[in-house]
């Protein structure tokens, strides 16, 4: 299961992700609670805070892939969380001294923003050189494990803080948890690096990146499936503090201890994730399946009555998210040529991130609209809808079969590996 944490350098990027990652939710939960505070306890605000921080992801992430294919990517991500971390100290000084505004976490979150959407699709490729083709399944679940194991630590440190020492020296922290990536980063042996040779400055590479996707069904599939189920599913994240303070009527640390059992289900997931990681390439069928029973569980949680059930319900939800977005990634990142790597990683953050800046507005209106559980229930029909839909093409064309004498679940046929 720990297979790629015998290559050094991925070492030390694991370690610094480990530190910065509970900084980063610190910071995520600090964030929200900020603008829901500032905004008094408005559904709508938070619903901006979100899409404006993904909103360059829309106009950079595919150019951050090209970027990526053309320059050396350790060196850009240590420059990218160089930057990150002076946003998160400006953050924090306004909401230590007392000066911070709403409009100013918004330009903040904007700015941050436009970081993300150069970094994620930059660190998404150089996992590959960490650690060869053969390692590269394994090393994105175990990226995955301590995402999520900090979703567990970061949201539960936070809500307690939240309450002794308020949201600014979260902030604070975030800002020196990044010191710990960079310094890995500068650590790295650059020889032991599985380098592809950079692809040289030339009018529309985007647009053959594009047309490489556009042949390839199964990729097409992929970035399809993450589309939906990431603009109308996974925005349950965005809803916790909205149910937290909305209908169950808690506090911070009731909406720190709700992101924490979420963090559980994906946090296992991830750990299930890395092992398979290690048998082989991952296939379109567990992607599917995962898919649907995600929006199976959203909608079951979505109805659930009490404070304890609901948060009960989000740990297999959590379980189906980490194995849909492991899988998803693995399949993009093991199934494309080594020279199209950023480019097509630029385009499946588009499709992954992209979708939050239409999400987060419309999660705020309609839990404003409908109440706090309604994002939940509408966005488990959609994923579960998505994923039937995307099934039901991929047998219409031949692509996999539904093997009746083996009971439930879709079988990929040899000629349509992916």
């Amino acid at each position: 299961m720990f297979a790629s944490l015998r290559v050094r350098n991925y070492r030390l990027f694991f370690t610094g992700q480990v530190i910065s990652n509970i900084g980063t939710w610190m910071q995520r939960i600090a964030q929200d609670w900020l603008v829901f505070t500032l905004s008094g306890n408005n559904p709508i605000a938070l619903g901006i805070a979100v899409a404006l921080q993904f909103a360059p992801t829309l106009f950079l992430s595919l150019w951050a892939g090209v970027l990526a294919d053309r320059v050396d990517k350790r060196r850009m991500l240590a420059w990218i969380q160089a930057a990150a971390c002076s946003q998160a100290v400006v953050l924090g000084v306004l909401d230590i001294t007392g000066l911070v505004a709403l409009w100013q976490v918004y330009v903040l979150c904007f700015t941050l923003g436009i970081t993300a959407s150069l970094e994620v699709p930059t660190r998404q490729s150089f996992v590959a050189e960490m650690v060869g083709r053969d390692q590269i399944a394994n090393a994105v679940a175990l990226n995955s494990s301590i995402f999520n194991m900090a979703r567990i630590v970061g949201p539960a440190i936070a809500g307690f803080a939240i309450t002794w020492i308020g949201t600014g020296w979260l902030f604070i922290a975030n800002a020196l948890s990044t010191v710990a990536v960079i310094a890995g980063l500068l650590m790295m042996n650059p020889d032991k690096l599985f380098r592809v040779a950079a692809v040289p400055r030339e009018k529309g590479q985007l647009v053959e990146g594009l047309r490489y996707v556009r042949r390839r069904s199964d990729l097409m599939t992929v970035m399809v499936l993450v589309l939906f189920v990431s603009t109308f599913g996974i925005t349950y994240f965005s809803s916790l503090p909205i149910v937290a303070a909305n209908v169950f009527h808690t506090a911070a640390d009731g909406y720190g201890l709700l992101s924490t059992l979420v963090a559980v289900g994906t946090f296992t997931g991830a750990v299930m994730s890395a092992r398979r990681g290690t048998k082989g390439r991952p296939r379109v069928r567990l992607m599917l399946v995962s898919a649907f029973f995600l929006g199976v569980f959203e909608l079951i949680t979505a109805f659930m009555p009490t404070y304890l059930t609901f948060g009960l319900g989000l740990i297999p939800l959590g379980f189906a998210t980490m194995t849909f977005l492991n899988t998803a990634n693995a399949l993009v990142q093991t199934s494309v040529s080594p020279e199209m790597r950023g480019r097509v990683m630029g385009l499946y953050v588009l499709v992954l991130i992209g979708g939050n800046p239409i999400g987060g507005p419309m999660v705020g209106w309609m839990a404003d609209a409908f109440g706090g559980r309604s994002p939940f229930y509408i966005g488990g029909a959609v994923s579960a809808l998505a994923a039937v839909v995307c099934a039901v093409v991929l047998i219409r064309r031949g692509g996999v079969s539904w093997p009746v004498q083996r009971g439930f679940g879709l079988r990929v046929l040899k000629r349509a590996k992916v």
